[in-house]
């Protein structure tokens, strides 16, 4: 990509489909990407397992969001003893800190005795929020972040929870895989929907777990 490709452009690919990816976090070079299948979680019949529903209710993490989006981005992309490579380099780190300064990037965040424990981040435009990465570092923390994620999505008005991959992590909070076709076609009517992604958390766990029940 070009020196000029900035936080605008990337807004404008989200809007054609396509989304940003690098080979490795020390090559600067990104590259754009429009799979033939598409990952979406659903915000209607969202589905949270018996035993997730229990530990969200339980309010083990204090839920943030938008307050350390540079540290879940890193949070992200750091290695781990699963992951020892990351798609996310500094050039990516940037430009989505471009985005969330315009108030187009928000992450969800798991806070315990005051330290960082979990999250995720993603980019919303109109009606559509793509979801681009979230990490774990404390048992269940990640789905944690996630429920609260389609809650606020649900209660801001939003229509399409893109997950670009399906991976068989996503498979048990009832996520399909469409095709490309079918993708841009509820990313067409969800960018034609009004939608604003509120800097606030959603609340208690319980609070989202209702705003979920309620828009199955």
């Amino acid at each position: 990509m070009s020196g000029r490709f900035g936080a605008q452009e990337l807004l404008d690919c989200y809007a054609r489909g396509v989304f940003p990816m690098a080979d490795a976090r020390e090559d600067e070079r990104v590259f754009l990407i429009d799979p033939e299948k598409r990952g979406v979680i659903p915000l209607t019949g969202f589905h949270v397992s018996r035993r997730l529903a229990r530990t969200v209710r339980a309010e083990p993490f204090e839920i943030r969001v938008d307050t350390a989006f540079r540290q879940v981005v890193d949070l992200c992309a750091a290695a781990t003893a699963e992951r020892s490579e990351t798609w996310i380099n500094g050039t990516i780190e940037r430009l989505y800190a471009e985005l969330f300064e315009m108030g187009h990037a928000h992450s969800v965040e798991c806070w315990k005795d005051g330290r960082l424990v979990g999250g995720l981040y993603g980019v919303s435009l109109a009606g559509a929020f793509f979801g681009e990465s979230m990490f774990s570092r404390a048992t269940d923390a990640s789905k944690v972040a996630l429920v609260h994620l389609v809650a606020r999505l649900i209660s801001d008005g939003f229509v399409l929870l893109d997950a670009q991959f399906m991976t068989e992590h996503l498979l048990q909070f009832g996520t399909e895989e469409i095709s490309r076709a079918e993708y841009r076609r509820r990313l067409g009517r969800a960018l034609g929907r009004e939608a604003e992604f509120q800097r606030s958390a959603v609340g208690a766990g319980t609070v989202a777990l209702q705003v979920i029940s309620q828009a199955s």
